[in-house]
């Protein structure tokens, strides 16, 4: 964010007593403005596709005509600087996972409280990640259950390895880049290299890999 700016978040929700009260509670957030609310996928895509481009989007999961899967496919492929942060009611892991495989930075509750809300927002905006500690142990549970993640794991370089090990932490991108005394441009070599190795579209794609291929300690 630059200047006075705002961050400029769309919330999409099927449920227009959930979407307006979490579009009032957003708009209360300092630096936060909400840019357009939806009520499904469709119309996301059709605010979007008239370059009504928000920073950040609260997508729902389960919504009628287009819901959040494939919404988020199509956000990611189409407009893949708009962040996701993923809105749903339900915990289980394949839903969590999947989410994540299309694209979306972070996954929250419908019942978190408002402070969660807002570290949510922070995290996606500033670190391009958010999960809670009790939905990266649902995350953790699916991939023991082997859910449909890449299963061999393929040669990473010594550099490859040491920036995997990074991304698992709280670190930004720009503090990775001094830690392993590279420019900044490098690191997002690494990083893109790896997502077209391991077959990920994100940085929590990346810490999903390492934890399961023994890499980082969880």
């Amino acid at each position: 964010m630059t200047g006075d700016r705002k961050i400029q978040v769309a919330v999409a929700d099927d449920h227009t007593l959930m979407r307006n009260a979490l579009a009032r509670l957003i708009g209360s957030f300092e630096n936060y403005a909400v840019l357009f609310e939806a009520g499904n996928g469709k119309e996301v895509k059709d605010k979007i596709s008239k370059h009504i481009l928000p920073d950040i989007i609260l997508l729902d999961v389960n919504m009628p005509d287009i819901d959040g899967y494939e919404t988020a496919k199509w956000i990611y492929k189409n407009h893949p600087q708009i962040k996701i942060l993923a809105l749903s009611m339900f915990t289980d892991e394949s839903i969590i996972i999947r989410m994540l495989r299309l694209g979306a930075k972070g996954y929250i509750l419908k019942n978190a409280d408002p402070d969660e809300l807002k570290l949510a927002l922070d995290s996606v905006m500033q670190k391009d990640s958010y999960l809670s500690e009790y939905i990266s142990g649902k995350v953790i549970s699916g991939l023991h259950k082997d859910i449909d993640l890449p299963d061999e794991p393929v040669v990473l370089s010594d550099k490859e390895k040491e920036f995997l090990q990074w991304a698992c932490t709280e670190m930004t991108y720009k503090d990775i880049a001094l830690k392993m005394f590279v420019s900044p441009r490098t690191v997002d070599d690494y990083r893109n290299a790896l997502f077209e190795k391991l077959k990920v579209k994100s940085r929590i794609g990346l810490v999903l890999y390492a934890i399961r291929h023994g890499m980082v300690e969880v």
